[in-house]
């Protein structure tokens, strides 16, 4: 009989894969692509180069980059069949994220990885990377009756999506500064929904499948968070004189303060570092509250449990970021999906790649077996 090791609660700590994609150092304060600093490769490169990275392995050189802009854009224009269901989804009151649960099913061919060869598997990921931020926007504009907008192929990724969500082609530096959110959201380790991915992929279903799984993951609000309860949160203090006094009360009354605290970082939130840099850039009177109560929330949270190390995440300066670039509140969290579905898509690859079907053991602690039954109340 095999050994069992029993892991240990929710797996924390426990490495289940080897992988050539990234990873993060939480008490450093550190994460990586490939072999580059994550915020350093966000902060210098288009997202476009970032994705290329984590899918293929390498940097683009400028005739890899034309062909994988081209692809990428090619893959935002959806069939008419998937643009008349999202009409259906949003029509059912479906939001952005429930709906491309769906329709990712639809957009990508549903081909087993198990039956496709690894360029065969990039062609579907990327398919999905670029039918993301389409059905999101195209829901999320059908469901408060305007109607939807074709991708334009001479944009960036980052600038269609801003354009689709919201009618107008962004500023420059609107679009750099969501474009540096989707890098740095595109991957971060093996988190619930990326490794939800590579279980699915294991069995050797379809790219789109697993994805759906990671979509799925994401949707709870102890993984995928809500950036958008940040800017609630910044309009309930108001005054930052008014911080410490409302924090007093939320924390007393049980409830958590959005945008502080991570599972894994023990030292500053890099992703938070740069986007508080890229908000200062974009300025403005609610940049500069923001940074007072900062200040002034993790004080509170040092008196409330001195034996942590709390830190800002990436939810608290994400908010303000979308929010000044004109993205609606309630397509932060489907934002933040268009940057990580690249993640998830790597990672798929990865998994196909070398592949063997994920099966964990459990302990069974119930009642002791035994071969005697109940009488029958028949």
């Amino acid at each position: 009989m095999t050994a069992i090791t029993t892991a240990p609660p929710g797996l924390k700590g426990l490495a289940i894969a080897d992988t050539t994609i990234g990873g993060v150092r939480g008490d450093e304060g550190f994460y990586h692509y490939r072999q580059y600093d994550a915020t350093r490769v966000a902060a210098g490169y288009p997202f476009e180069d970032v994705a290329h990275l984590l899918l293929v392995g390498s940097l683009p050189t400028r005739l890899e980059n034309t062909r994988f802009r081209t692809q990428l854009a090619g893959a935002r224009h959806l069939p008419d069949t998937v643009t008349a269901l999202a009409d259906g989804f949003a029509a059912t009151g479906s939001e952005p994220l429930t709906a491309l649960r769906g329709l990712l099913a639809v957009a990508v061919k549903p081909t087993p990885t198990l039956d496709q060869s690894e360029p065969e598997r990039r062609v579907a990921a990327i398919a999905a990377i670029g039918a993301t931020p389409t059905i999101l926007a195209a829901v999320h504009r059908r469901r408060h009756g305007m109607t939807p907008l074709a991708p334009d192929p001479a944009l960036p990724h980052a600038a269609d999506y801003v354009h689709m969500v919201t009618g107008t082609t962004p500023s420059a530096e609107h679009a750099r500064a969501v474009e540096t959110y989707l890098s740095l959201a595109a991957d971060h380790g093996f988190n619930a929904s990326t490794f939800t991915g590579r279980v699915i992929t294991s069995t050797g279903a379809d790219v789109a499948g697993a994805l759906t799984g990671a979509i799925a993951a994401l949707s709870g609000p102890l993984h995928g968070g809500a950036p958008s309860r940040v800017l609630d949160m910044l309009d309930a203090i108001g005054d930052p004189a008014n911080a410490e006094r409302w924090a007093h009360t939320e924390l007393a009354a049980g409830r958590k303060l959005m945008g502080f605290g991570h599972a894994v970082y023990r030292a500053e939130d890099p992703r938070s570092r740069l986007l508080h840099e890229t908000a200062r850039t974009l300025g403005g009177e609610l940049v500069e509250r923001a940074e007072r109560i900062e200040g002034r929330l993790l004080g509170v949270l040092q008196e409330w449990r001195p034996e942590a190390t709390i830190v800002t995440n990436v939810e608290y300066y994400a908010a303000i970021v979308m929010h000044l670039a004109g993205i609606p509140q309630e397509m932060f969290t489907a934002t933040f999906t268009v940057g990580r579905v690249v993640g998830w898509a790597a990672h798929i690859l990865e998994q196909a790649s070398n592949n063997k079907i994920m099966r964990p053991s459990a302990n069974y602690v119930g009642p002791e077996p035994t071969i005697d039954l109940p009488a029958t109340t028949a």
